[in-house]
């Protein structure tokens, strides 16, 4: 009896079938997940990369309005999506009631939260898959196991060819469980690290842009409030 794939797959029963299909759909869409993400975190590097070294001198010039023309025209890049918004807020002169530099602050604190939710799009299929698809294994497993204690009361014998094609099911199906949820967990972990740097990364140099706008606004803004008191 041959034990190939394409004879293991043609001996499974209906319900063994869908497991690994869905199985194998899991794969796929963790595999598109980690190219997705992979592609887009290298592309955000360079793209911050780039998006630095043109607004830093924008930004010493106080020339707001076309550092966030700038900043929107780097969208590929978290740390440009994230003081976009905060560039326009600086630009704005329709707060009366706070400094421009506390509305940067609060901006800046929205933003953070949005743009890290975009930084994760998808990882929540990572984690899901590599929880779950052991499980679903396991599934396939118990459903072999029922088709060879079905060959036995079939054949009303319990030799090798009554079980074989039932035992195969369950093995193949508990492999392809952990072929799928191992590498999820792994790049899961990889992924999550480096988006982590990121985030770290995005919260330093918005606070050091904060606190420049600190420097540089903070004693202006409080003095021109304190004459309007």
């Amino acid at each position: 009896m041959s034990f190939s794939p394409v004879h293991i797959w043609a001996s499974m029963g209906l319900m063994s079938k869908v497991i690994a299909s869905l199985l194998l759909v899991m794969a796929t869409m963790s595999l598109a997940v980690v190219v997705e993400r992979w592609v887009a975190l290298v592309r955000a590097k360079g793209e911050t990369r780039r998006f630095l070294g043109a607004v830093v001198p924008l930004l010493g010039a106080e020339d707001y309005p076309e550092a966030a023309k700038l900043a929107d025209g780097h969208r590929a890049s978290p740390f440009a999506r994230l003081i976009a918004p905060i560039l326009r807020k600086l630009s704005s002169t329709e707060e009366k009631n706070l400094s421009r530099v506390e509305l940067a602050r609060r901006e800046a604190e929205r933003q953070k939260e949005a743009v890290g939710e975009e930084l994760r799009r998808g990882m929540g299929v990572l984690a899901s898959v590599g929880s779950v698809a052991p499980f679903v294994g396991l599934l396939g497993t118990v459903v072999g196991i029922i088709s060879a204690f079905q060959g036995i009361a079939t054949t009303g014998s319990g030799g090798l060819g009554a079980v074989s094609a039932g035992i195969s099911e369950a093995l193949v199906e508990t492999a392809l469980g952990l072929m799928v949820a191992i590498p999820a967990v792994l790049f899961f972990n990889q992924l999550n690290n480096k988006i982590n740097i990121v985030e770290t990364e995005l919260a330093r140099r918005t606070g050091e842009l904060l606190d420049e706008l600190e420097n540089a606004h903070g004693s202006r803004d409080s003095g021109r409030f304190e004459k309007a008191a």
